[in-house]
């Protein structure tokens, strides 16, 4: 693997780097506040291509490979996740497996509209009942002619309330398990879908998270993606590249823990002198810097497998284990850089705190990425 990157690829992340600092980072504390990110960062999202990386031209997208991807998604996880996860899902987990599961009249439908930032998509997966146990499903779709009539609920669902579509997982026979599973492009204007903003949360806070409720919500058969009783390969499929857009976004946030540690510790002076003179200080900044290296690394390693075309769902896994437990570490010894002031939300480091732990508890906890990668390494299922 070349470490270098190519112009293209610095070109792209510079782009990043220059929005990020545009339009995110004089925002972040009032989103935060509020909230609630400004709805217009979508369509400029979109207006940039970052909406539309790895996705086919012809379909509206902008090409170019996973490390690029991976590049701008670090950007903007460094400068506010909630942006990130934006992103994350409407490309990474919607626009990407339409891409990949799609019918051709599927793609013409959403892909260019999810790529330019007209649409944003959700990942209809969690309910209020099922986690980890993602093959336990307990909405159901059921055919009834030309139709499908679904009835159940999702829980946590980013971009829920901003969606226009939901890539949904329903049940739609009486194998139970991950066997009678099936995943449908639901519009989110269908009747009987209703959608509430889930406020109060602990990080994340800019990011439109919902509760989605189905009542007898009728689609036409051919919203079905993929085959029937495939849903949980379709499912599984977009969250391992998931992870590795989920861990590009902790390295972020572990690279503006760096930053914002690094520029304190020289400002601010106790005892006479500035506090980067001390070694404990410089301990703390040393563990988060080999912190974001190692997560990088890890990071663009699932990039290069996926480009090449190779096996990478257990990389994903580590990747996302290491990236999301480093996040933590890291905006820990931020924290305590900062002392007291970071504790105050006028200063970046409490805000990393946050949004880094759900980090390792969404697409996959810590546990169940353990689970996968001991299951790979000894051939023995712990389930």
């Amino acid at each position: 693997m070349n470490l270098e990157l190519s112009e293209e690829q610095d070109a792209v992340r510079q782009l990043a780097e220059d929005f990020v600092a545009r339009e995110i980072t004089p925002h972040v504390v009032e989103w935060d506040r509020a909230e609630s990110v400004d709805k217009a960062i979508v369509e400029k999202l979109g207006a940039l291509g970052f909406l539309g990386l790895t996705i086919p031209e012809e379909y509206g997208g902008s090409g170019g490979d996973h490390l690029a991807y991976c590049l701008v998604t670090e950007e903007l996880g460094r400068g506010d996740s909630s942006v990130r996860g934006i992103v994350s899902v409407s490309l990474g987990l919607v626009a990407k497996t339409i891409a990949s599961w799609g019918s051709e009249e599927q793609k013409r439908q959403w892909l260019p509209k999810l790529t330019s930032g007209e649409a944003v998509g959700c990942f209809g997966l969690t309910e209020p009942g099922t986690g980890s146990d993602a093959g336990n499903l307990g909405t159901k779709a059921v055919r009834d002619g030309d139709d499908y009539v679904i009835n159940g609920s999702k829980m946590f669902i980013t971009n829920g309330t901003w969606a226009d579509v939901v890539l949904l997982f329903a049940r739609t026979g009486d194998t139970p398990g991950h066997r009678g599973v099936s995943a449908f492009l639901v519009p989110a204007d269908a009747p009987g879908l209703t959608r509430r903003t889930i406020h109060g949360k602990l990080g994340l806070r800019g990011q439109a998270t919902a509760e989605l409720v189905l009542e007898d919500v009728r689609v036409p058969a051919s919203t079905l993606m993929g085959p029937e009783g495939k849903g949980f390969s379709v499912a599984m499929s977009a969250l391992a590249k998931g992870r590795m857009s989920v861990a590009a976004g902790c390295v972020g946030i572990a690279q503006a823990a760096l930053d914002a540690a690094v520029r304190y510790a020289g400002e601010r002076e106790q005892f006479g002198r500035s506090i980067a003179s001390y070694q404990l200080v410089q301990e703390l900044i040393s563990d988060i810097s080999v912190d974001v290296d190692a997560a990088r690394m890890l990071t663009w390693r699932v990039a290069d497998l996926v480009d090449r075309g190779q096996d990478f769902a257990t990389a994903a896994s580590t990747a996302k284990l290491f990236a999301s437990e480093a996040a933590v570490r890291a905006a820990n010894n931020a924290l305590q850089v900062f002392g007291g002031y970071g504790y105050i939300d006028e200063y970046p480091v409490g805000k990393l705190v946050r949004d880094a732990r759900v980090m390792t508890l969404y697409e996959g906890t810590s546990q169940i990425q353990k689970l996968i990668i001991g299951r790979a390494l000894t051939g023995v299922s712990a389930f």
